[in-house]
């Protein structure tokens, strides 16, 4: 409330990064997150022992492993937030260099572990999903050439920008990987639209959408098969969509009880992109509640406190890394009760996957470095005293 009241905290010189940082930090935000890496844990103690079983590992294995890839995204997740937007900027564009070389470089060495999408660099031990950290990267990258454009005599950053989201998401649909596909082009629209695109060109991007999606249905039986499975009147009991179902159905209000959830034993990716039908089945509507808004305050605060941001680049690259991250969560959790086709998405920091909680604390460590408290004044200052 003090910094609502009387603006961004000042920032003495001299003073030691580490008081520095936990003074102008969005503490809320920072906490949002740990309580859903805590929650991801509990979750994976439910939902990968059946597969660690199947596969011939000790019961915690994945559990083990996705503690191991927190804490090193908690870690990179703090140090990022150390560092001033200059910093985060120029690596971000570096991380974004080379996470898009490694994207186009995807057919020829990558691997589909068998799940029909070349997505993954299999590195014997672990695997890398280049496309979790081409997101944050290409937001900052794009943030900053939409920013430029606005300078007098300033670069065609739009048109840059465009071309760039352009190729990723025809690199991305070709793997085929829609959803990541669509969630960078939401995330440059949210940044092309706070920039100040004008209606008419948001509108006719959403008409060529749906027309590449007409294509895709059309000559793409993998997108096809999701789509009739998603419109389809009758759930087959059988797939992770029935049994997903099945399973937020059965946990009603409070959940059936910890450890006694059965969805678990059916659903292949039960860790990964349906955790949270383990979540709704053993610990009911309440937890769910809970995790929703837990991501709810991620992103509504991080967007207030952008709302006071004097810097363009700050502003955009924040706002689209915060909804971007919101929205991720919510495809995961739409597809899981059907209100989504399937996509195959990560919910950040609960699902199992080193890739995925490594590039959210990525992505989280940016947008609390752009949020940190600076000696800037309010915006509304600044639009005062151009009247």
């Amino acid at each position: 409330m003090t910094e609502m009241v009387y603006g961004a905290v000042p920032v003495r010189d001299g003073e030691p990064i580490l008081p520095k940082w936990w003074r102008t930090v969005d503490r809320w935000t920072l906490s949002c997150v740990l309580f859903l890496f805590a929650i991801g844990l509990l979750l994976g103690l439910a939902a990968s022992v059946p597969l660690a079983e199947k596969n011939g590992f000790p019961p915690f294995h994945y559990v083990t492993r996705q503690a191991f890839f927190g804490v090193v995204a908690l870690v990179v997740m703090i140090i990022t937030s150390m560092m001033s937007p200059v910093v985060v900027r120029r690596l971000a564009v570096l991380g974004f260099l080379v996470s898009f070389v490694a994207l186009a470089l995807l057919p020829f060495f990558g691997t589909d572990f068998g799940k029909g999408a070349v997505r993954w660099y299999s590195m014997g031990f672990a695997s890398i999903q280049p496309s979790e950290f081409l997101k944050p990267g290409f937001v900052v990258a794009a943030a900053w050439m939409l920013a430029a454009s606005q300078d007098l005599n300033g670069p065609p950053g739009r048109t840059w920008s465009f071309a760039l989201c352009i190729s990723i998401v025809l690199m991305l649909a070709l793997q085929p990987d829609f959803g990541q596909a669509c969630l960078v082009l939401f995330g440059w629209g949210v940044m092309y639209f706070v920039a100040g695109a004008p209606m008419v060109l948001l509108v006719g991007m959403a008409g060529l959408v749906v027309a590449a999606g007409t294509i895709a249905y059309s000559n793409s039986e993998h997108f096809a098969r999701r789509i009739d499975g998603f419109l389809s009147p009758d759930v087959d009991p059988r797939t992770q969509l029935g049994y997903a179902t099945n399973a937020i159905q059965e946990g009603g209000l409070f959940g059936v009880g910890v450890g006694e959830g059965q969805v678990k034993w059916s659903l292949p990716d039960a860790h990964t992109d349906f955790i949270i039908a383990v979540a709704a089945e053993e610990y009911g509507l309440i937890l769910v509640l809970c995790i929703i808004a837990l991501y709810s305050g991620i992103v509504v605060r991080s967007l207030m406190r952008l709302m006071r941001e004097r810097d363009p680049f700050i502003r955009l690259a924040g706002t689209g890394l915060a909804c971007m991250f919101g929205v991720q969560a919510m495809i995961n959790m739409g597809v899981a009760v059907r209100l989504l086709p399937a996509k195959g998405m990560t919910l950040p920091f609960v699902s199992y996957g080193g890739s995925s909680v490594i590039a959210s604390g990525i992505a989280v460590g940016m947008l609390l470095a752009f949020t940190r408290s600076r000696p800037q004044g309010e915006i509304s200052d600044l639009l005062g005293r151009r009247r």
